[in-house]
């Protein structure tokens, strides 16, 4: 479905938008959930005498529970339909109002019943653990069992409820970050050859990718100059941000930031060196994918700017989205017959929103819950190949929410951001397999080989160097280094330069991408992008090549949930995260495909 014009939301076909009804009929039923998310402490806060006493009842603590976890799974869907509700369209001002006050009231929730977690955690390890049989607590033993490992790091319920009350000051770095350099920042106008456009930092992509280099190169000036001007404030915010991270690791009793962060997945920080480690050791295949970069765009020099452009243009192939669900569906027959079925209906069914319309958020995701189907926002284009490969990403996550919620009770149904990027990026293996197969025109498999060397590098590699400039600053403050503006761009120019190899030339303004990376302000996750498409390679090639047994364990890992930890799940499925051997072999896949890439560039 190509559009020449983008149409308001109140024009889109029923058919092509998500049916939110497994949440709610409409608005007045969310407004019923929403008044009850309001007084949901109430019956919480009823047992505070009794838990936080000196001799709590087991009837009284699994009753307790029962009623916070009904609440949070009432928070879960209310604020759920509210944020898809203005993902599709965000200029409608009651959408605006409907998540502000859904975040009021989970916040005012959260800080009511803020003393339940101390009051836990001050039972007796041992009175807690025997109540674990009970069949009245089956739902929450797992969530008891990682809050009891929790234990040491919960303070006080005064000190709990002053954290909480800060959680929204908290978002201050982040939100001064985003108002600054996505509404108050202006980077000018570039001419593409269609008369100037405006640069943003949604537009910047497409100006890298221009074929034409005097463009790229002014969208690149324009852009790093006008963080150039700002610099220091954004440097200083992400100091701020850094400095939370270690004061609340402190006042927790962690030894670092990064080893509160690494925590709650019980993921040793031993991993996460090894992952910088192994990554370090093979960018061998990453220089020369950089040095066949320069040779097939015919350049002198490789400039930073150079990095995005496409090695080859894209083959031509339009995909209407009911062929797109039954490419997919293809694609993933190995998974068998329960997971395409159901993938397939969801696609073709409620599930998807899926066409731009004014005020709909870009790009793509997927957000599951407990209660109703999980949602996926496109922006789906026929012409364009790559948002056949975005589909079966937010399907994969669409489905391990599927699995999760079918197998788990709320309170341990949840999986972690370790484990989400693995359903995802496998299933995105799985159709590149089979387009590769099915391919019969070179520049198309040229066309797929390029992309996934890109895809590959994004993930692994450069989410790679990401943890590392992490590592490096929360080091330098927690050893009583300020973070300056000079100091950020030293530090992370000795990454791109380590990274990108001698094939590059950078700008001098080059180093200040690190002061432009959004992620950074959730510190210490990126790296799981780059442990979760290690995972997911060698599981789709174990999946690809095994049976039965390798599938069935698969399965296994999508139906864990919450109720393992994530290196446990992975290991269940069949891949040791705690090993680098993973991280070792998608490397050697990197270097296989820009092998592979080089010969079908005829170089």
């Amino acid at each position: 479905m190509n559009k020449t014009t983008i149409p308001p939301r109140s024009n889109v076909a029923a058919g092509d938008q998500w049916n939110l009804d497994s949440l709610f009929s409409g608005d007045a039923e969310w407004e019923e959930a929403l008044s009850q998310l309001q007084s949901a402490a109430d019956a919480v806060n009823a047992f505070r005498g009794k838990i936080a006493g000196d001799s709590p009842k087991e009837a009284d603590f699994a009753a307790c529970l029962t009623a916070y976890s009904a609440a949070q799974r009432i928070g879960e869907r209310v604020g759920n339909y509210a944020f898809l509700k203005k993902s599709a369209d965000e200029s409608d001002a009651s959408n605006v109002d409907r998540v502000g006050r859904y975040i009021m009231a989970a916040s005012a929730f959260e800080a009511a019943v803020s003393w339940l977690v101390p009051a836990i955690q001050a039972i007796p390890d041992g009175l807690v653990r025997a109540w674990l049989g009970a069949p009245e607590l089956a739902d929450y033993r797992v969530w008891l069992e990682k809050l009891l490992r929790l234990k040491p790091y919960i303070l006080s319920e005064k000190e709990e409820r002053i954290l909480a009350l800060e959680i929204e000051s908290r978002q201050t770095p982040r939100a001064a970050f985003s108002a600054l350099t996505n509404v108050d920042l202006d980077f000018g106008f570039v001419d593409a050859g269609k008369g100037p456009e405006p640069l943003t930092q949604t537009t910047w992509t497409k100006f890298l990718e221009n074929p034409n280099r005097a463009v790229r190169a002014e969208a690149y000036g324009k852009f790093y100059g006008t963080f150039d001007a700002h610099k220091n404030t954004i440097a200083s915010l992400y100091a701020g941000s850094v400095a939370q991270d270690v004061a609340e690791a402190r006042i927790r009793g962690y030894e670092s930031a990064r080893a509160m962060a690494l925590f709650p997945d019980r993921v040793e920080e031993a991993v996460y060196d090894a992952l910088v480690d192994t990554v370090r050791a093979n960018l061998t295949p990453l220089h020369r994918y950089y040095a066949l970069r320069k040779k097939t765009l015919g350049l002198a020099e490789l400039r930073h700017y150079d990095v995005y452009v496409p090695l080859v243009s894209e083959a031509k192939r339009v995909t209407p989205y009911g062929e797109a669900v039954e490419l997919i569906a293809e694609a993933l027959k190995p998974l068998g017959g329960e997971y395409v079925s159901t993938i397939k209906s969801g696609l073709t069914g409620g599930w998807v929103d899926r066409y731009e319309n004014k005020g709909k958020r870009s790009g793509a995701f997927s957000s599951g819950g407990y209660d109703g189907d999980p949602y996926i926002l496109m922006n789906y284009k026929e012409d364009v190949l790559r948002d056949v490969f975005t589909l079966a990403h937010e399907g994969g996550h669409s489905m391990h929410s599927w699995y999760s919620a079918r197998n788990n009770p709320f309170m341990s149904y949840n999986y972690t951001i370790f484990e989400a990027e693995v359903a995802s990026t496998f299933n995105e293996d799985l159709l590149f397999r089979h387009l590769m197969k099915t391919a019969s025109d070179p520049k198309m498999k040229a066309y797929l080989l390029s992309t996934r060397a890109s895809d590959i590098l994004a993930t692994l590699y450069r989410q790679t160097m990401f943890a590392e400039f992490e590592r490096t600053t929360h080091a330098l403050v927690e050893s009583g280094t300020p973070l300056t503006a000079d100091l950020l761009r030293a530090e992370y120019r000795k990454l791109i330069e380590a990274y990108f190899g001698p094939e590059m030339v950078f700008e001098e303004t080059s180093d200040l991408e690190g002061l432009r990376i959004p992620h950074f302000y959730n510190a210490f996750y990126v790296y799981k992008y780059a442990t979760g498409i290690s995972a997911s390679l060698a599981l789709a090639e174990r999946v690809s090549s095994g049976g039965q047994a390798e599938r069935e364990d698969y399965f296994k890992f999508l139906k864990s949930g919450g109720s393992r930890y994530p290196i446990d799940a992975l290991r269940v499925a069949g891949v040791d995260m705690a090993s680098p051997e993973p991280v070792a072999a998608a490397c050697r896949r990197f270097a296989a495909i820009v092998d592979e890439l080089e010969g079908a560039l005829d170089l």
